[in-house]
């Protein structure tokens, strides 16, 4: 990818991050008062030293030594304001940011997020917009401050001696070409390289944390660990290479100022032995680079801080984009109405030449494919891995669009908010979700209204009645995503949430995963009992046989269509 094609792609996530309003404006005219505050100071005392020192009347000194108290009450003053002004903005932007950044989720999630890891997916969403702030905090107010003093100080200087502002104009040139071009270069390749280095380092800890009794099992775990520490290692390399990078760039910025000083005595020093040029207002000249490289030297700084920036939001706007994926489908602004989530008996399903493509594939993973889901059936989707089974799933319940005919008692699911699909069609994926929560908690969730005994009896029915009470009753926990809870329990947890929630189509995907071939078998024939006996379908995603005597009819997929 192209800069030109990054930048673009970060663009639309840097104006977000950017604020807008009064409060910024504040800020922003602060800092650059607060800076001209700096350089008025230092001119304006060695214009009072300089003139001092000719025993003048103390009259002739009262202005400026008034103009000195107020430039340094100003300063410190008005950089207070800018400091708690710019946070403020940038926090509160930092707040619509996220809330944006979610809202696109919820479109994107699950099917959009591609390969991005769970760790990686975390350092994005919380580290990456969290260096979002750096925009206005550290580029822009710093780069509007600069501009505007490094402008009004070459006027100023050019009123005293032309020739010290064509130097002083030099040097401001010299150092934004080397600090901001030259130094930018050495550290370009580093930025997106150590955004995605941070997010694998992610990765390999939250995966070696949940699996760290497999890694001890076989004796890998010594080998993981040297992984994530070389892994670790190298982002730290790369932070030292960019504080070295900082540290080169302040340096080469105080030596354009330094030049800058040298350069107005060269130039003023014949003007003020021939008496053409005022020695104190030579003496201002002077000084005023000493302060305004110091207002400069967030410059480059900021350049550099902007590449950081820019990589962390091309790596937000990679799983979040703000343009939907073909194949995805838009979250709606506004809710489902509440009578839309309402449903009331069972739901007949028609599909009539469905095709699925995932986002970037050029080919269909299910193609053509007809069917119709009638109300107490139990209807096996079988096939090899890859056939298109799980796609399907995922069309049912509009985490990823289709072509062609899908419709929820003769209404067009495409026409449907999609939680008003979800309220009629309810998915178990193969590696469900748990909360890290008590087990009361993670039921509630399907339906708050439940009491202690409609918990206790759905329990039962998927075998997990005698597992909670040896843990203490519905106040146990089941820990972070399940983690104290085999794999099995988990996905009878998740399955008795879905029977909690009474969805009139229930989408299995390989329901008995995890789960012993006996303890499986009774949970089928529990879902099939309960669907036949209140009208409701059960659709079962299996590559493994289902028993033929639980099934009403299977369809078999392969390479994404039915054929049989």
């Amino acid at each position: 990818m192209s800069t030109t094609e990054r930048e673009a792609r970060s663009g639309s996530v840097l104006r977000l991050a950017t604020p807008t309003g009064a409060g910024w404006g504040r800020a922003v005219a602060a800092g650059a008062l607060s800076a001209l505050c700096a350089v008025a100071l230092l001119a304006a005392s060695g214009y009072l030293i300089t003139r001092a020192a000719e025993h003048p009347p103390i009259l002739y000194l009262t202005l400026v030594m008034v103009g000195v108290r107020a430039f340094a009450l100003g300063r410190a003053a008005l950089r207070y304001l800018d400091r708690l002004a710019g946070h403020d903005a940038s926090f509160r932007q930092l707040a619509v940011v996220r809330t944006a950044m979610y809202r696109r989720l919820a479109s994107v999630a699950p099917a959009g997020l591609g390969s991005a890891g769970r760790g990686d997916l975390l350092t994005r969403l919380v580290t990456d917009i969290d260096r979002l702030q750096d925009l206005p905090i550290r580029v822009v107010g710093p780069l509007v401050s600069a501009g505007t003093t490094a402008v009004l100080s070459v006027v100023a200087v050019a009123v005293v001696s032309p020739p010290a502002a064509l130097v002083l104009l030099v040097a401001l040139v010299v150092a934004a070409l080397v600090g901001s071009v030259v130094t930018a270069s050495i550290a370009r390749s580093s930025d997106q390289a150590t955004a995605a280095d941070r997010g694998r380092v992610a990765d390999l800890v939250l995966d070696t944390v949940r699996l760290l009794d497999v890694f001890a099992a076989y004796g890998t775990l010594d080998e993981r660990l040297r992984q994530v520490e070389d892994l670790d290692r190298r982002v730290t390399r790369a932070v030292r290479r960019r504080g070295a990078v900082e540290s080169l760039v302040g340096a080469l910025v105080g030596l354009a100022g330094g030049g800058a000083v040298v350069g107005i005595l060269a130039v003023g020093a014949p003007q003020v032995v021939s008496g053409a040029l005022d020695g104190p207002l030579w003496a201002l000249a002077v000084f005023v680079p000493l302060a305004l490289f110091e207002v400069v030297g967030t410059v480059p700084i900021a350049v550099l801080t902007l590449r950081r920036v820019r990589a962390a939001a091309e790596r937000v706007e990679q799983v979040v984009p703000a343009t939907l994926p073909d194949g995805l489908v838009a979250e709606p602004d506004e809710p489902a109405s509440p009578a839309s989530l309402v449903v009331h008996g069972p739901v007949s399903v028609a599909v009539r030449g469905m095709h699925v493509r995932w986002p970037g594939s050029a080919t269909s993973a299910v193609r053509d494919v007809s069917f119709d889901l009638h109300p107490g059936e139990v209807v096996v989707v079988a096939g090899p891995s890859g056939a298109g089974k799980s796609t399907l799933a995922q069309a049912l319940v509009r985490f990823v669009d289709h072509e062609g005919s899908y419709t929820l008692d003769g209404v067009e699911a495409r026409s449907m908010h999609p939680d008003a699909v979800r309220a009629r069609i309810g998915l178990i994926e193969q590696d469900p979700f748990v909360f890290d929560q008590s087990v009361r908690q993670n039921l509630l969730f399907a339906r708050e209204s439940a009491s202690d005994d409609e918990l206790f009896a759905v329990l039962d029915r998927v075998g997990l009645g005698d597992w909670v009470s040896r843990r203490g009753g519905l106040d146990a926990g089941v820990g972070e995503r399940g983690v104290l809870a085999s794999g099995g329990q988990a996905h009878r947890l998740a399955l008795a949430r879905a029977l909690l929630h009474e969805f009139p189509v229930l989408v299995l995907d390989e329901p008995t995963a995890g789960i012993d071939p006996d303890l499986g078998d009774r949970v089928l024939r529990d879902l099939v009992g309960t669907a036949r006996g209140a009208g409701r379908t059960v659709v079962v995603v299996s590559h493994v046989p289902v028993p033929p005597e639980l099934v009403t009819r299977t369809l078999r997929m392969r390479d994404g269509r039915l054929v049989g």
